[in-house]
This record gives structure tokens, sequence and C-alpha cells, in this order.
């Protein structure tokens, strides 16, 4: 065994590992998806292929939920992650963190410029578009003659309405030579005026199978032609930029059917509703008219003048009587409160003091007179004044002891009237 010691199967799957991860790192991948398995869990599972090798991928849910397609068996992606080693089975896998379509980045950015130059030049304004005929009798079609678009367009017209013309225009709808074929093709039928309204439509489809209707030369031709033209290429969600050029665009063409034809029967039971609405209610509005200037007479217009006028009358008459009763209320109120004041102002009053039997005492001396508050210090011969609630005494202290007992009879050293 020439002296080596035998490793594990998971050993140098382990070195493999390594290996592998630690040298490649992330890698940007373009292939093929093949053998494509969504699990329930959200993870996707599938193969990406080129001419000579294919390599095993997984997506997990974390990541796929970001996707902005379905991916499916045969498109051409473009994938970013990581190589690694899934050691249970020994095999090689690519976990992929994005992954989006080959080359739509590159055509999406080329229409966004392409959508620019073109609006520059005011091919998509408003005040370019074509009003739709109302009843048009006759239509051309520019599409394949074999697509599902225009069997769905003449099933619809079929049944809504057989006596419209439809002239095929047929044209490819996808492919390198299709833009020329569908320019000529609406320019064909504006120069020979084939219909009242162009309609160029075709089914659904990705974005490149969509690309001829975003060619410079259709929109040019959608754009110069004459006859109104309504665009119905794909389905609501697509938009192409003969959608924005034309006059009109319908999201599906059975939608555009619809637009060009009319259910006559429908129109006309809808005429005569109408016209029995607009009679029923002139016929209501004069009735009334009527019986108005009907009562429009002196006495009537009296009567109605008092009756609008009597709740103003009656408001303005409670209204006086309110602010009467307010003011009157405010008045007694007012009174009330002086007459309370004057009375606990006059109970404390001096005067009505005196009134009840007292006195006010002042010693007189030769300047001034001051009250007597208390009998001592005061000596006998003391010119007293006593002023009672009428009229004054003059008298003069014969004996004066503070520290005797009052007599019960006296008023306290205030001389008695």
């Amino acid at each position: 065994m020439h002296g080596l010691k035998p490793l594990s199967v998971s050993q140098i799957t382990g070195v493999i590992k390594t290996t592998l991860e630690s040298s490649l790192g992330e890698v940007v991948v373009e292939g093929e998806i093949s053998n494509y398995r969504p699990a329930s869990s959200g993870h996707l599972y599938f193969t990406l292929k080129d001419e000579d090798s294919q390599i095993q991928a997984v997506m997990f849910r974390g990541d796929a939920v970001r996707l902005d397609f379905k991916p499916a068996d045969g498109q051409m992606v473009t994938i970013h992650g990581r190589v690694t080693v899934y050691a249970k089975r020994g095999n090689y896998q690519i976990i992929c963190t994005a992954m989006q379509r080959s080359g739509v980045g590159r055509l999406l950015q080329m229409l966004e410029e392409r959508k620019q130059a073109l609006a520059a030049e005011g091919l998509f304004d408003t005040d370019r578009k074509k009003t739709l005929p109302v009843f048009p009798t006759k239509v051309a079609v520019v599409t394949s003659a074999t697509g599902a678009a225009l069997r769905d367009f003449l099933q619809v017209v079929g049944r809504r309405n057989a006596g419209l013309h439809v002239v095929i225009v047929p044209t490819l709808v996808q492919g390198d030579s299709a833009a020329a074929e569908i320019a000529a093709a609406v320019r064909y039928a504006d120069l020979h005026r084939l219909g009242e309204v162009i309609i160029v439509t075709r089914g659904g489809g990705s974005i490149e199978d969509l690309l001829a209707f975003s060619e410079e030369s259709v929109v040019r031709a959608v754009a110069d032609s004459e006859t109104p033209v309504i665009s119905a290429v794909g389905h609501e969600i697509d938009t192409s930029l003969c959608d924005l050029a034309a006059d009109y665009r319908a999201p599906t063409p059975s939608a555009a059917a619809e637009i060009v034809t009319a259910q006559r029967e429908d129109l006309h039971r809808h005429v005569i509703e109408t016209a029995r609405t607009l009679i029923h209610a002139f016929s209501a509005r004069f009735s009334h008219a009527k019986l108005l200037l009907q009562r429009f007479s002196g006495t009537e217009l009296e009567h109605q003048f008092r009756v609008l006028s009597q709740p103003y009358l009656q408001r303005l008459d409670d209204a006086k009587e309110d602010l009467v009763r307010g003011i009157t209320d405010i008045v007694k109120t007012a009174q009330t409160r002086h007459n309370l004041a004057e009375r606990e102002l006059a109970a404390c009053s001096p005067f009505e003091v005196l009134s009840r039997g007292y006195s006010i005492v002042r010693v007189i001396e030769s300047d001034s007179a001051t009250v007597l508050r208390s009998a001592a210090g005061v000596k006998p011969g003391t010119l007293l004044e006593i002023r009672p609630a009428e009229g004054f005494l003059r008298a003069e202290v014969m004996k004066s002891s503070a520290d005797e007992a009052p007599d019960p009879n006296s008023q306290g050293g205030v001389a008695p009237q």
C-alpha cells in the first residue's frame, strides 16, 4: 500500500469541500435551467447546464421569494452564489443567492434608452392621439394569420357584432424579420385605408417574444399612421413601445375586439331606455313647475311669507323676553347684594355701637384729645369728653382707681348716658 495511511470517505470529502469552497468563493454562472423541481418548502432545486457540462443547484426559500420571474426548464439564467460540497452524497453544487434571466437586464436597459429617445421626439405625446370612431364598419388587423390572438379577436367580433368587416393583414409577430413586416403592414393598411381602425396585436410572451413590437420601425409606423391605431400586444401586464405610440392601448386581443364592436341591440335598447328616462324626468319637472306656478297668487305668497317669517319673528320675541328677564334678574341680584353690603357696613359702624348705649370717652388735653381705654394713669381732676349716640358731655374725674373691682352696674369706665 506504498506506506500511505488510508483516509476515510468523510476525510477526503472534507478535504475536497475545504479546497473547493476556499478556492472558488462566490461565483457568477450563466447556463440553462434543466430538471427544475420546486419543493413544497419553498426551496428550488434544478440543474444548470451548457452544451458540455452540468452542475446541480439549489436556491433556498429566503432568496427564492425575491425572484421577479418564475423559473422554468429551458430558461437561460445568470446566477450568483457559491460552490459547495454536499458531503452526505459526495456531490458538489451551487447554492444560489440571486438569479435573473440572462440578457433581460441589458434588454430592459436598451428598451428604456429607446423609450426615452422616442419620447423626446414627442412620439408618445397625448396630443398626437387620434380619436377612435364610435361605430367602425371595417377594421384592419395586423397579426399572425395562425396565432391565437386572431382567433380570440374573431370570436369576440362574431359574438358581438357580425356586421363588422375584418381585413386581416398577416405578418410575423416574432423573430428577426418580424419588426420590418409589422411596420410594413401598418403602413400598407394605412395607405390603402383597409380599415377605419388598425389593430396591431399578438398574444402574450416573454420580453424577448414581444421585442419586435418595441422596435423603432414599428413605433414610427404606428405614430405616423393617419388611421387610428389600437395596440393589443401581449397580456395586460405586458407593455411594448408600440402601446405607447398607439392611439389606444387594449390589454388583450379580446379587449381590442370589444372596443371596435358594439352590441347593436343593446345600444338600441339603451337609447330607448335613455329617451324614456329623459321624457319621464322632463314630464315630472314640468308638472312640478306647473303646480308651483298655481301657488304663486298674492294671498298664497303672503301666506308663504308669513309661514317663512313666523319662526324668525317668534325667535325675535323670545330673545327680547329672555333679554328683559335676564336684565331684571341681574338688577335684582345687584340690589340684593347692595342691601346686604349696606347692612354689613352699618353693623360695622361705631355709631351703631353707640346707639346700643355705649359712649366714647376721651381725655381732654391742651392741644389734643385721646380716647380713654383704661382707668390706669388717669388722675382726679382730669377733664373728659363723653360722646354718646347724640351730643357730647364734658366731665371731670373725681376718683380713679384701676385696682378696684368694677361696679357691676357701671359701663367699665364709659360714662352712662
